[in-house]
């Protein structure tokens, strides 16, 4: 009697156990352009388990020129969508459109400017002597007004940037945009020198950047979903910046297959090399962190360049809720 009282016990021990156990819950996650090494930390939490252990099923949906995954977001065909800078928050805000930020895992805008060595553009005041910086439509109708509110650029300087870097080395006297983890390189591996490099972030463009965003419903209705999806993504970002990130990569690189690992790791150090995703508050607060004082001084700016009336209530354009509570900061090394 005694043994099968113990074996009855043991099974509904068995059946117990399965029946706790939790189907993980499947969450979208849309990328605001085609995988790269900027993506790392998702990718990295999907890679090494850490959204499984956080009950989460994730799927990262790229994005790309022919994709709309922040409208996809918006109208809840995705549960969440990698943002850019602040411009596009405080925008959705004046606009009525019901999306919130929840997190920022960039610290730092990776947008810089670049001009040849040793021109007299050899600092960033030296840029307003340049008649060829070369801006698309939207650089030239966001972080340009800053710098012409800020310190002092003209209209008059700006020359369209087709994203092709062949004007820019030809002409030596050109400034050209780009990104910190990416553009640098592939002037110096076409041309064969390498560039003057100002990362606007430094220069007073105090946005955050890569934020994650989820419409306000989300929030309201289902706020453990926003932390556990917000935990396990930082966590990734600590391990793709500190551990093995050779399984994310690898998913990176099947998700976009011209990606190279040359430029994967030249992004992963430039991160690390301008503390774009870890510095600032988050040595204090951990990765994804953000504050009222931060988001107050970026609207002013924009306010101040034009971009947005100063009665905007720009507050509700993120929460903090889900950050600034340290997860990770021990994975830090």
């Amino acid at each position: 009697m005694k043994l099968n009282a113990w074996i009855m016990g043991a099974l509904a021990a068995c059946w117990g156990g399965n029946a706790l156990a939790q189907p993980l819950t499947e969450v979208t996650f849309g990328t605001n352009w085609l995988a790269q090494g900027e993506h790392g930390g998702y990718y990295q939490a999907l890679a090494d388990g850490t959204y499984e252990k956080h009950g989460l099923k994730v799927t990262i949906v790229p994005g790309g020129p022919r994709a709309s995954n922040r409208m996809l977001m918006t109208v809840g065909k995705l549960d969440f969508y990698m943002g850019g800078s602040m411009i596009q928050a405080f925008s959705a805000v004046e606009k009525d459109i019901p999306t919130i930020v929840v997190a920022a895992h960039f610290q730092k805008e990776p947008q810089v400017l670049m001009s040849h060595p040793g021109q007299g553009l050899d600092t960033f005041a030296d840029l307003k002597t340049s008649n060829d910086i070369l801006l698309s439509k939207d650089a030239a109708a966001t972080f340009f007004q800053w710098m012409k509110a800020e310190h002092g650029f003209r209209d008059e300087q700006v020359k369209p940037f087709g994203f092709n870097p062949a004007p820019f080395i030809a002409n030596k006297r050109a400034v050209q945009q780009g990104y910190v983890t990416s553009e640098p390189l592939t002037i110096e591996k076409a041309a064969g020198f390498k560039p003057n490099v100002f990362l606007l972030a430094d220069h007073g463009f105090s946005t955050y950047s890569t934020t994650v965003e989820t419409r306000r419903e989300v929030v309201e209705k289902n706020p453990d979903l926003v932390q556990r999806f917000i935990d396990a993504s930082t966590i990734g970002w600590y391990n793709y910046l500190h551990g093995d990130n050779t399984k994310a990569k690898e998913l990176i690189k099947r998700d976009n297959p011209e990606m190279t690992d040359e430029l994967l790791a030249y992004s992963h150090a430039k991160m690390k090399e301008y503390g774009i995703v870890d510095s600032g508050d988050t040595q204090t607060l951990g990765i994804g962190a953000m504050t009222d004082a931060r988001m107050k001084d970026f609207f002013d700016k924009m306010v101040k360049a034009g971009l947005f009336k100063p009665d905007l209530d720009y507050r509700k354009a993120y929460t903090l809720q889900f950050v600034n509570k340290g997860v990770g900061m021990n994975l830090r090394k």
